[in-house]
């Protein structure tokens, strides 16, 4: 499979830019998200780069050959819509081979790639069966086969997974991620769903008011956020207000309504100065509710905890706010009332960011 390019895209509907000097290369073989709140451009530019939407300038490149210009059919790419898209008068056989007889594929070649493609996405056997009479799991199922028959060069996913239960998406996750693996193709994903996107992606990009906020792994995006708006999207965290007192070469010292508390800088292209305002973002799981090394002291109360099971999520009034704190396979769980609580946090898990 080849690698998927964008330069310099811009799209606009109506006064509204839904992308604004978009740029990002995709590698061959990659699983990459597009995440964002609702309106970020995430969708515009899926549908661009399948060719469903035109940019207004830009370039997109499938390897060396510019497709730009190239009208959707043309651009060799399979999309796999939230809705489905399944004709509910033909068979889950004939869903699949559509697009394989629009390309005039010679019948036993239809028959033979249906036949393999239901078997990709284990369902041997269901072809002669109706679309009515499939689960939501399953037509999604087919939805992925028929994208998937035709041998594309790259694999588009806009929101597959958002109409189904819980549980069977977390089981769709990892089967489209085998499946994206096994073949070595190029896909690109849109989702909403932050949790699906650390589970699921080699890379993502965030996209914010149609323009590329941060491009990393999972972990890095998680773990050094370069904003306070993407550590907010991206799982929860606590924010502190503060004031820099002095910087290193990757930390600083931050004073705030606690007390300082040291902690590392995320973004590369930003060096804060003595004096300015910045947020602190403090991931829940990162406290500990016991003195380890003594880091970052902060005095707390409790106010409630929720048992979860493998975890007890806590709200502590601090001087700060309120802190979420999670306590990961507890031992008991910590009553309101009882005596005052010490939470510490690793200066590594005090990210310093941007206001």
């Amino acid at each position: 499979m080849e690698t998927i390019s964008a330069e310099a895209l811009i799209k606009s509907f109506g006064k509204i830019r839904a992308l604004d000097g978009v740029s990002l290369r995709i590698d061959s073989g990659e699983l990459f998200f597009l995440l964002g709140p609702s309106g970020c451009g995430k969708s515009t530019l899926l549908r661009c780069i399948a060719g469903l939407e035109m940019a207004e300038s830009g370039t997109i490149r499938f390897g060396e050959r510019d497709v730009t210009a190239v009208p959707a059919h043309r651009r060799e790419t399979a999309m796999v819509f939230q809705s489905y898209a399944l004709w509910p008068h033909l068979s889950v056989a004939q869903n699949i081979a559509f697009g394989l007889e629009e390309r005039r594929v010679a019948k036993p070649e239809i028959k033979r790639r249906v036949e393999a493609a239901l078997e990709l996405v284990q369902l041997p056997g269901f072809g002669p069966r109706a679309i009515d009479q499939m689960s939501g799991g399953q037509q999604q199922r087919v939805s992925l086969a028929r994208a998937l028959v035709v041998q594309p060069r790259c694999l588009l996913l806009d929101e597959p997974l958002s109409n189904l239960d819980a549980q069977l998406r977390i089981e769709m996750r990892l089967e489209i991620r085998n499946i994206v693996k096994r073949h070595g193709l190029t896909a690109i994903y849109v989702t909403h769903d932050q949790e699906e996107a650390l589970a699921m992606a080699d890379r993502m990009a965030i996209l914010s008011q149609g323009r590329i906020a941060q491009i990393g792994t999972p972990e890095a995006i998680y773990r050094t956020p370069h904003s306070a708006s993407i550590a907010r999207f991206i799982g929860e965290t606590n924010l502190i207000a503060g004031i820099v007192l002095e910087t290193g070469e990757q930390t600083a010292v931050i004073q705030t309504a606690v007390g300082p508390l040291r902690g590392r800088l995320t973004d590369p292209g930003w060096q804060p100065a003595a004096g300015d305002p910045v947020q602190l973002a403090i991931r829940p799981e990162a406290w500990r509710l016991h003195q380890e090394d003594g880091d970052n002291p902060v005095a707390g109360t409790l106010v409630d905890g929720t048992y979860l099971g493998e975890r007890i999520q806590y709200r502590i009034e601090t001087a700060a706010g309120l802190q979420q704190v999670v306590e990961l396979n507890p031992h008991r769980i910590r009553q309101p009332g009882e005596a005052s609580l010490g939470l510490y946090v690793r200066p590594a898990d005090v990210l310093v960011l941007k206001c």
